[in-house]
């Protein structure tokens, strides 16, 4: 996208947390003069419809009123920014459409739910663009990225800990593990990222570190791994006092907001590779 003008006109489909205004910010930095909104009741934010150009709202599943919103909006190019919360998307009201969709997907889940979305927009013209579009500045190369910069033991089990998650992810089991000195205390499934944490945290007693990845082969236009405020806060009161996230591969958002969390609550956020990275 940098290396050639923006498009015009882009949609953002608007999940939870601060992911959706981070992806306003960036675009229009880049140039993008016209910026189209889909929420969705319960999960995204009220004050965004402040910063955008138009903005309609929509229950999670109604798929023909959003493409028929964004067609008459003009809009060629969606980025998918934001998560919706598991819950939401398992307890889907479709509409014909996405019923249509969804009885021809082999497997339901978080993946094949957005790609067969991304297929049906294209049937429109409508082209879903990476969601890290504008926000390369925002995914850290390996290496120690904020708060205390841990010892050696510590990288020791970030490392091993993303040989895990890697090993999960694969199997479509959950991208985020928790570890201490070499043993694996949680693994995410359905429950998410922060119930995970929360687990493994209060096995670590106070010394765990978790480890974050993308998937194999991962869609990067949906479903990228994200840390935020939160996410610091959630470990910290859990117990975990190191995060490790996947070098080149994770956005991390609010990032001043971050640092001095990591700061203040003894937090160190590192990014590791297939190599390791420090």
């Amino acid at each position: 996208m940098s290396a050639s003008p923006p498009p015009s006109t882009i949609a953002l489909i608007a999940g939870n947390g601060v992911y959706p205004e981070t992806f306003v910010r960036a675009a229009r930095k880049a140039g993008v003069d016209r910026l189209v909104v889909a929420g969705f009741l319960d999960e995204t934010r009220l004050d965004l419809e402040e910063s955008v150009d138009a903005m309609a709202w929509f229950r999670v599943g109604q798929l023909s009123k959003m493409i028929a919103f964004f067609k008459k909006e003009g809009v060629k190019h969606v980025v998918m920014v934001g998560q919706i919360a598991p819950k939401n998307l398992f307890d889907l009201r479709p509409d014909l459409r996405l019923l249509m969709m969804l009885a021809r997907l082999k497997r339901r889940n978080a993946e094949t739910l957005f790609g067969g979305i991304a297929d049906e927009m294209k049937k429109d013209g409508i082209e879903l663009l990476p969601a890290t579009t504008f926000l390369e500045e925002f995914m850290p190369t390996a290496g120690h990225v904020a708060g205390p910069n841990p010892k050696k033991r510590r990288w020791e089990d970030a490392e091993y800990g993303f040989t895990i998650a890697k090993a999960s992810s694969k199997l479509d089991i959950g991208q985020t593990v928790v570890v201490r000195n070499g043993t694996v205390l949680a693994v995410e499934a359905f429950e998410g990222t922060n119930e995970a944490i929360k687990r493994g945290g209060s096995l670590g007693k106070g010394s765990a570190t978790m480890v974050k990845v993308s998937k194999p082969n991962q869609d990067m236009r949906f479903d990228v791994p994200v840390v935020g405020p939160d996410t610091i806060s959630t470990a910290a009161a859990a117990g975990v006092d190191v995060i490790a996230v996947e070098a080149g591969m994770t956005l991390i958002l609010d990032q001043s907001e971050v640092f001095r969390r990591c700061a203040e609550l003894k937090v160190s956020l590192l990014a590791v590779g297939e190599a390791g990275g420090r």
